[in-house]
């Protein structure tokens, strides 16, 4: 066991969804998880997607999710490091979370050693190098200039523009593929290729809106982590094991 507490892990809540119904209960139901871990927490990991739509202006952030940064807000007070990493929906997060709530922002990947174990943690999104299409998306959403463009917007014009491509996207749908197989997804062929020269013992991501916790070939495990729409998952690590989790409410 890890002497202070458990390390969380949790992706793709999609808060503010348009293309769901269901956005407060969810909300709602995130919370009341947020209250219950709260107690044996020694770290919490929000990797990528939290939010469906997050853009910072200088003095603008989106409205709503005041329960959800609030509970991050007393986390990080106590003491406990929150970690959030941005994902393919909210990219565009610059220092708000670091400022105003003492969270940790990574917009990369990142490795870090946890009681003795190597993780490898992003979102996942850009990691499919066969998936070209988004690669090229990310190259826009990410280009400096671009931002600079789009925040000379208003916001009422521009948070409209990213809620009307949101809600176009497959959120609209089921976001579980039934034929998924996770030896074939260019996410896990990336950690394949990453184990010919690096030792990791997890890869930990979010992004494909999968549950998947498999051995690979050479003792590292490989997760995806869910999501809050379909599967209401998360992944727990106590110091010796890790385990994917659905959460009952």
């Amino acid at each position: 066991m890890i002497e202070k507490g458990k390390i969380y892990f949790v992706s793709d809540i999609h808060l503010g969804a348009p293309a769901l119904k269901n956005n407060r209960e969810r909300e709602l139901l995130f919370t009341r998880w947020l209250d219950e871990i709260k107690d044996d927490v020694a770290e919490l990991y929000l990797m990528g997607d939290i939010f469906d739509f997050w853009y910072e202006y200088k003095k603008v952030v989106p409205r709503g999710f005041t329960r959800v940064l609030g509970r991050i807000a007393q986390l990080s007070d106590r003491g406990v490091p929150v970690h959030f990493f941005t994902g393919n929906h909210d990219v565009w997060m610059f220092d708000y979370l670091e400022e105003e709530l003492g969270a940790t922002v990574h917009h990369e990947e990142i490795i870090t050693e946890i009681n003795g174990r190597k993780f490898f943690l992003a979102h996942g999104d850009g990691l499919d190098k066969s998936d070209t299409g988004y690669l090229f998306l990310k190259r826009i959403f990410t280009n400096k200039p671009l931002q600079w463009l789009f925040s000379r917007l208003h916001p009422n014009f521009a948070f409209w523009l990213a809620h009307k491509w949101s809600a176009s996207s497959r959120l609209s749908k089921s976001d579980i593929e039934p034929d998924f197989m996770v030896n074939q997804d260019g996410i896990y062929k990336f950690a394949t290729d990453f184990l010919k020269t690096t030792r990791v013992d997890y890869f930990v991501m979010g992004h494909r809106h999968q549950m998947v916790c498999q051995k690979m070939e050479g003792g590292a495990t490989f997760v995806l982590l869910g999501d809050w729409i379909n599967t209401y998952s998360y992944g727990v690590f106590d110091g010796e094991t890790f385990e994917l989790k659905k959460y009952k409410g």
